[in-house]
């Protein structure tokens, strides 16, 4: 079996952004499926995709580790290595469909069958009011979800912004969780995401502020690169900490893994380097007791894609749900993504265990790929 062709599939979704699917196809007929999206330049992501081509066609897509060494060797950013994760999770899926079992038995097989999820409201979220966001989250609990995330600090874009007294710039923010809190009551889980956007001495005010909202995780108040200032902030605060979604590699997380920066990890199937390097990832963050929570604010073939290697994680904790983008979500997969009472329940299909749903996929088609700033583009 040789690898013939690699195709994209753009799908719009909304204001923050569109799906990226990559598929790899061979000449036995079979086709992977991956996902890309996120990347920050969708555009440059297909052109780094065409890039890998020379590379690709003609090789042999069962020999997956050194396709992805092949790959990665073609320093690219951080777009590179999406579109390396969106690859390697098509192969993968080549491989179980040609051996006729879905991916989590070529990792080991399923410990669980269902995987809890998190309701990412931020990004169905276009009323940033406090109300808005209780709205969303209570929608989202009367769906059957048990946990439910937000970011509400994403107006501190500005370095110069007002960090401390009665004008301090977060205090919006901490407004906005103490709604949904209300709004959900004390037995849902609650997360907050900053987005990496404080200092170090901000983000311990606001966990101070945030003390009696009883977060389930504080994720990223800095930026992942300032393993330093996380790791003092996660001594400081009184609630776990998360971080490391947009890591790449083992090597990337190496930080992480050696000493305890935050409780949580959150490595991502399209950034990290895909499959089998997020297994590796949470086998190393085992050795620390490290809680694995992928990070997923994405479409339903990542999602797929995750739950494929997630379900074979002792240290799985939750699976992120972008929740709310669209009503036509579920339908975009053959056969459709199942959620039931705030679980994803895993395909026993060969492979990922869907394929695209073409009428759905033309509905919805973005005819070429956007190009965006990569400093602008929108977080989950």
């Amino acid at each position: 079996m040789q690898i013939t062709d690699i195709t994209t599939e753009i799908v719009h979704v909304n204001h923050r952004g569109d799906w990226v699917f990559v598929l790899v196809h061979t000449d036995e007929g079979i086709t992977g499926l991956g996902e890309a999206s996120h990347s920050g330049n969708d555009a440059l992501l297909v052109a780094v995709l065409e890039q890998f081509k020379p590379h690709l066609v003609g090789q042999d897509p069962t020999q997956i580790e050194a396709l992805w060494q092949r790959m990665a060797r073609l320093n690219g950013g951080r777009i590179a290595h999406t579109a390396v994760s969106g690859v390697e999770q098509a192969l993968w899926d080549i491989l179980g469909q040609r051996l006729g079992v879905p991916i989590h038995v070529l990792f080991g097989g399923a410990l669980r069958k269902r995987l809890r999820l998190y309701a990412n409201i931020n990004r169905h979220v276009q009323e940033r009011t406090p109300e808005g966001f209780a709205r969303a989250a209570r929608q989202a609990v009367a769906e059957g979800f048990t946990a439910i995330k937000l970011a509400p600090f994403d107006e501190l874009r500005e370095p110069d912004h007002i960090r401390r007294g009665p004008r301090a710039a977060w205090r919006a923010g901490v407004e906005r969780v103490r709604a949904v809190r209300q709004a959900i009551g004390e037995e849902i889980e609650l997360a907050v995401d900053c987005h990496g956007r404080m200092d170090a001495s901000e983000a311990l005010l606001v966990a101070d502020a945030l003390a009696d909202c009883q977060l389930f995780w504080y994720e990223e108040p800095v930026p992942h690169h300032l393993v330093d200032d996380l790791a003092r902030i996660t001594q400081a605060v009184p609630m776990p900490t998360a971080s490391a979604e947009s890591v790449f590699g083992m090597e990337g997380f190496q930080p992480f893994l050696t000493r305890r920066v935050v409780d949580v990890l959150m490595p991502d199937v399209k950034h990290d380097g895909g499959l089998l390097e997020t297994k590796r990832i949470a086998g190393a963050a085992r050795m620390h007791q490290l809680l694995i929570a992928p990070h997923n604010p994405s479409g339903p073939v990542a999602a797929a894609a995750t739950a494929q290697v997630a379900s074979t994680l002792s240290n799985f904790y939750i699976l992120e749900y972008a929740w709310g983008e669209v009503d036509w979500r579920a339908q975009l997969l053959e056969p459709a993504e199942r959620i039931e009472d705030g679980y994803l329940i895993l395909s026993e299909e060969p492979g990922l265990g869907h394929r695209l749903n073409p009428a759905v996929v033309a509905a919805h088609r973005r005819a070429t790929a956007s190009g965006v700033d990569s400093s602008k583009v929108q977080p989950g």
